[in-house]
């Protein structure tokens, strides 16, 4: 039995010119242009986590916001702040030049390297920050031995 060869007549170049370009609609698609004119598909705020001895703390930025919308939980171990920015309504006469402000529904989940005391969790939201205090449960914090001489 024999098989005829068929020439590959693609150019490599061509192939990986085809790849990029789609790559780069892709990633476009997923976090938005890089002039910014296209909203990416999903909205994520920004977050900082930090530990100290007792507690962990976490800041989220929210402007804009009113309390009502967003939530914060604790499930299984994990910080769950949730919540939705709604778009501002267009006013007629007007026409936007450019909209970077993201919108939409959002979804943080945090997960915690050590447990935490849920009856003494704290969270406040001023000035478009929200920060979370979570004090970590008394088995979590570090002990001092004292050497004994």
């Amino acid at each position: 039995m024999t098989r005829t060869l068929v020439p590959w007549t693609a150019s490599p170049t061509r192939l990986f010119e085809a790849l990029r370009r789609e790559m780069n609609e892709l990633m476009d698609q997923f976090f938005g242009s890089e002039n910014g004119s296209d909203l990416g598909l999903w909205f994520a705020p920004r977050v900082n986590v930090a530990e100290t001895d007792t507690a962990f703390e976490v800041s989220v930025d929210l402007p804009g916001m009113k309390p009502e919308d967003f939530s914060v939980e604790l499930k299984e171990g994990h910080l769950w702040i949730t919540g939705e920015r709604r778009q501002e309504t267009e006013e007629k006469g007007k026409t936007y030049h450019r909209v970077e402000r993201q919108y939409g529904r959002f979804q943080r989940v945090i997960p915690l390297p050590a447990a935490v005391n849920p009856d003494k969790i704290e969270a406040e939201y001023k000035d478009g920050v929200l920060r979370i205090t979570l004090p970590k449960d008394e088995s979590a914090q570090p002990k001092r031995i004292p050497v004994k001489t």
